[in-house]
């Protein structure tokens, strides 16, 4: 596509049996066609196409076009999208006057700044071809008016497409309020939303891949959008309108009040609906005094300084310095030392953004919290009574890292500190910590939560063997983490990884070997007939993103023996993952079919950790694994390796590394002797209740410093702050 300046749009032009179109489409296409028969790729050159002829607010006509080769296989790189772009490029620049942007091409003028030129399918082509019966043009002719847009799969076809035009000057808001596909990682079933006419990668603003069911809008960039619909055989559809918007000017004065307490709001743009590309917002603050400065409490964002790495959720100007935004599962506070800040926002992301909101208000300067009360990092204020009282009151942990290990007062009156409450160990000699454990408490992250939504105090009640619960859910869902080694014990040979030992058959029956293109990559863990959870960062770049190359070889000792090896259907990143961080370091893998039930107890799940679960000095913990012996290491184990770690405290752990959030935990070895390495990452760190009972993923491989190093654990992912998030996508 580029941009035609210099020239009058005329509402004919977007009927393309039009003779304006005609005329003026031929016109494009011979200047283009003569450019490339000039060039370096002429005799692969066959013919351009113009597809459509649009009008934005930058005046002139933008015009979207197919350009089509035909390249011999080893030739494939000859037309790459930077070699044919350049081309273009070439030719407008070396007709560029006076410095101006505009170049002419035959006496047509180019805006070279418009420019964007991407590969495509050979499927988009053919379904956006003229004639193709799977193209539909809907133009909004009137601000704010809705027009209706369903689209079901009796339409037929593999590939749809609908292009949306709304008036000059205008913007696009598309509501989806349903969509009915088969989740498949946008393999067979999808819904891609272009800011152009065209199916242009550079534009793409949303992938829709799961169905949808609670109604959500996004706004284009300019007046136009297409969508491009995947939909196999079968009851699908799409229900939805859109409309002309205007722009927006996202700029504000607020003035906040005196009294304490968030007093008002402030959204991002187009809020509710998705935040579209290069979108912008300025707010000036005027607070009523110098004492005080300006607090921003965010829902589900967190804004930090920025380093030598792009800012990939929001890019923020406060009085001239610049922090990132990114998203993260609770309430932040961001406070700004002056009376009248400026705050700037720009959506640095590529394709269309979660939008966010934060509550406004003033703050004393001098005094940032109430009296009594202790600054958390995360800017929250929680009251000094609740610090190291077991419980993240700061959504980081700053209220409970770095605490001395709290009195025991076993024969005292005062009740005693939740540490020590039913957490399966006696440690009290009258075992005044361990009774009552079964009785109905007020809920929170580390009582135990029964299906009825009633907790108790026994922190472990997890399938324990012993029905705590009053409806005994706690004993439901417990075929889980019950191996079934074929022969007692180990080898103990040389072939060792950072410490480990051979494990035997049937000995982790929930370890999954991941293999990308055919190779091993990382690891999984069995969580039921059809899903496997990982590591997110196993998935984190484009081209190991798609579920359909991966195999997860299920019921492996040794690398090529696998008893099942599997298809995946689909892949689910934790939408707060974080690839700079590795917080939120989580997926699930969804598989085509489900494992054969004969295949137990060589496949078999493991089990999954209630969110109040605690570890204590009675469970065994064993990390497990194909990955590198060390970090030096060139050659892979070929059989499974085992090695016991012990999990460190939270406060040994930030020792260690610092920026460690409260959903990783660090496990190893003081001498570093026992460690995952390279090819483990998404595997198991599993842990056994004590008494030989069932074994419980704990932790999922994540990162570390090095291989084994001494006093460098490895990090892991730490489940029980995902399960709720698990059971959400898998039941």
């Amino acid at each position: 596509m580029f941009r035609v300046a210099n020239v009058e749009f005329i509402p004919e032009y977007r009927q393309a049996e039009s003779h304006e179109f005609v005329s003026m489409a031929s016109k494009i296409q011979n200047v283009v066609s003569n450019v490339y028969k000039m060039s370096s790729v002429a005799r692969l050159y066959k013919h351009a196409v113009i597809s459509d002829l649009s009008n934005n607010n930058k005046g002139g006509v933008l015009v979207h076009f197919w350009m089509v080769f035909v390249v011999p296989h080893l030739k494939s790189s000859a037309v790459c999208e930077e070699c044919i772009e350049a081309i273009l490029r070439d030719s407008v620049l070396t007709s560029a006057k006076n410095r101006s942007s505009v170049g002419y091409l035959l006496g047509l003028p180019v805006d070279i700044d418009s420019i964007l030129i991407n590969a495509a399918q050979r499927s988009d082509y053919s379904s956006t071809a003229v004639g193709s019966q799977c193209v539909d043009k809907l133009y909004a002719n009137l601000p704010g008016a809705t027009v209706p847009l369903n689209v079901y799969s009796s339409w037929g076809g593999v590939s749809c497409h609908v292009k949306l035009t709304s008036i000059p000057g205008s913007l696009i808001r598309l509501t989806i309020s349903s969509f009915h596909i088969e989740p498949s990682d946008c393999v067979s079933d999808s819904l891609t939303v272009y800011g152009a006419l065209l199916p242009m990668r550079g534009r793409t603003l949303l992938r829709v891949c799961e169905p949808v069911s609670s109604s959500f809008s996004l706004v284009s960039t300019s007046n136009v959008m297409l969508l491009s619909f995947r939909m196999t055989h079968g009851n699908k559809s799409f229900r939805g309108h859109f409309q002309a918007i205007a722009e927006e000017m996202c700029v504000s004065h607020i003035e906040t009040q005196i009294q304490p307490g968030f007093t008002g709001q402030i959204y991002s743009p187009f809020h509710p609906s998705l935040l579209p590309p290069q979108s912008y917002c300025t707010w000036t603050f005027q607070t009523p005094n110098e004492d005080l400065g300006v607090a921003l409490k965010f829902q589900n964002y967190v804004l930090k300084p920025k380093d030598m790495k792009s800012c990939e959720h929001g890019w923020w100007k406060v009085n001239e310095i610049i922090f990132c935004g990114s998203y993260v599962g609770h309430s932040t506070v961001f406070r700004i030392a002056d009376h009248n800040p400026e705050v700037e926002f720009r959506c640095s992301s590529r394709n269309s953004d979660q939008p966010f909101q934060a509550s406004y208000s003033s703050y004393n300067i001098s005094q940032p919290c109430p009296e009594g009360h202790f600054l958390c990092s995360t800017g929250l204020c929680v009251e000094k009574s609740r610090r190291c009282d077991g419980l993240d009151d700061c959504q980081d942990e700053s209220d409970e890292v770095f605490c001395s290990r709290p009195m025991k007062n076993c024969g005292g009156n005062s009740p005693l500190h939740p540490f020590y409450v039913c957490n399966g160990v006696k440690d009290c000699s009258n075992e005044r910590d361990e009774i009552n454990c079964t009785q109905e408490t007020t809920c929170s992250p580390i009582k135990y939560q029964c299906s009825s939504g009633s907790c108790i105090l026994k922190k472990n009640a997890k399938c324990d063997g012993v029905p705590d619960c009053l409806d005994h859910s706690d004993e439901d869902d417990c075929a889980c983490g019950h191996p079934s080694p074929l022969k007692v014990g180990s080898s103990t040979g040389s072939d060792r990884i950072v410490g480990g030992l051979n494990s035997v058959e049937g000995e982790w029956p929930w370890q999954v070997s991941l293999h990308f293109s055919g190779s091993l990559y990382c690891g999984a863990s069995v969580l039921s007939s059809d899903w496997l959870i990982s590591a997110a960062h196993c998935f984190s770049k484009e081209r190991l993103s798609d579920p359909r190359h991966w195999r997860a070889h299920l019921g492996m000792l040794t690398q090529g023996s696998a008893k099942h090896v599997a298809e995946i259907q689909r892949i689910v990143v934790h939408e707060y993952y974080n690839t700079h961080t590795f917080d939120y370091d989580i997926a699930l893998l969804q598989l085509k079919k489900p494992w054969p039930a004969s295949l137990s107890p060589l496949v078999q799940p493991v089990c999954l950790p209630a969110s109040s679960q605690t570890l204590t000095q009675n469970h065994h913990c064993w990390v497990t694994g194909w990955g590198y012996r060390s970090e030096e290491d060139k050659v892979l184990p070929t059989v499974l390796q085992k090695a016991e770690v012990s999990i460190f405290s939270q406060s040994e752990c930030k020792k260690r590394y610092g920026p460690v959030s409260p959903r990783m935990l660090c496990a190893g070895v003081l001498s570093g002797e026992q460690d995952a390495c390279r090819g483990d990452s998404g595997g198991p760190l599993s842990c056994r209740a004590p008494g030989g009972g069932h074994w419980f993923l704990i932790g999922i491989v994540s990162w570390g410093s090095g291989c084994g190093r001494p006093n460098l654990p490895g990090v892991y992912t730490r489940v029980n702050k995902f399960t709720s998030w698990i059971h959400s996508h898998i039941t």
